[in-house]
């Protein structure tokens, strides 16, 4: 029996710097994703966010499931500085990680850097 195509949630196993972003999308370990992703212990994994929207606690589940090995979370908030949520905050602080809001590209440049340090870096990043 033929199978169709399968659609798998977009996901690379393992820690990546961002070799560059904009157009919708990031370039990363010789790949391309077009929307928004997490940069996670766990891998790059594809997030479901576009520009302009507000950032909730849900969105983060992922991040908050991986929280024994994250101690920085930069959140790019697409090309506005947006705010997080005090409820956001609070859950992070309470898993004792740091949260840092900034633009995409601000945040890109910060990860690449910590990740190349071997810091405890995780990243939430809009495509803008």
């Amino acid at each position: 029996m033929a199978k169709g195509i399968e659609i798998r949630e977009a996901h690379f196993p393992g820690r990546a710097p961002i070799d560059a972003y904009g157009n919708g999308g990031f370039r990363f370990a010789d790949m391309s994703h077009r929307g928004s992703i997490l940069c996670l212990p766990s891998g790059i994994h594809g997030w479901d966010k576009q520009d302009g929207s507000p950032v909730t606690l849900d969105d983060l589940q992922r991040v908050l499931d991986e929280a024994g090995d994250i101690e920085v979370l930069l959140v790019g908030t697409g090309k506005e500085i947006r705010p997080l949520a005090p409820e956001i905050k609070a859950a992070l602080r309470e898993r004792r990680i740091s949260s840092d809001p900034m633009s995409t590209g601000a945040a890109v440049r910060t990860f690449n850097v910590m990740l190349a340090e071997s810091r405890a870096v995780a990243a939430a990043l809009i495509a803008v």
